[in-house]
């Protein structure tokens, strides 16, 4: 499933892909995508718009244009941004395809459809859509995950990944963060030390920051993912 890692290196190929470039053509293919608009409304509320620099929180990608509305992407268990040059022929499983101006293709492609994509046509309608999402994980200042998880009274990992608690964080991040912090998974959180608070809080900042460069949870030799992938 794409997590804060993923979704960080899909924010990176949009913003390398689409950052500056006007969208000439908006082609839905399967509008099962596409959350509270019509592929008629999204044509015609993107087609000539610049779009401007992206940005992420948590598990969203979001793309606003020059002009102001926003277009937000969630990805699900099995969704991806993919920026395919002109002649790249399409897939079966992309859903929603932007031309650029420069004639690349930036396409959302997703097998299982369990998200989409969402617009928003102020400021205002984004912060609407992301109510219910806690600060990005990335975003946490030393020491405010584990006050956070000082409160919470569920399993540490089910708060971990409860997207109201810290924004960002899957079932990959969350078990090889608390593989890290040496802190079982079924545990409360309010129960925890405060010393095994801490070490959550500071694997967490560790994952993150070795994740994002590969754009995806690391499978190195020490890390849980790894022996998960070993036969």
């Amino acid at each position: 499933m794409p997590e804060l890692p993923d979704v960080e290196e899909f924010r990176r190929v949009l913003a390398s892909c689409a950052q500056g470039r006007r969208i000439e053509r908006v082609e839905v293919a399967d509008a099962g995508v596409l959350r509270g608009v019509t592929a008629r409304r999204l044509g015609r509320e993107l087609t000539g718009r610049t779009l401007a620099e992206p940005r992420r929180h948590g598990k969203w990608l979001l793309a606003p244009t020059a002009e102001g509305p926003v277009t937000l992407f969630h990805f699900g268990m099995t969704g991806g941004l993919h920026c395919d040059p002109a002649d790249a022929p399409p897939t079966p499983h992309d859903r929603v395809t932007l031309t650029l101006d420069d004639g690349r293709r930036l396409r959302y492609r997703d097998q299982r459809k369990l998200r989409g994509i969402w617009f928003a046509a102020t400021e205002a309608d984004v912060d609407r859509l992301l109510a219910d999402q806690g600060p990005d994980a990335l975003a946490l200042a030393p020491g405010e995950l584990a006050d956070l998880l000082a409160v919470r009274r569920r399993r540490v990992k089910a708060a971990l990944l409860d997207q109201s608690t810290v924004a960002g964080l899957g079932n990959l991040l969350a078990d090889e963060i608390l593989w890290h912090a040496r802190v079982h998974p079924a545990r409360r959180a309010v129960d925890l030390s405060a010393d095994e608070r801490r070490r959550i809080d500071a694997a967490t900042r560790d994952v993150l920051r070795r994740a994002l460069p590969a754009g995806h949870v690391p499978t190195e030799g020490r890390w849980l993912t790894a022996r998960r992938d070993s036969p």
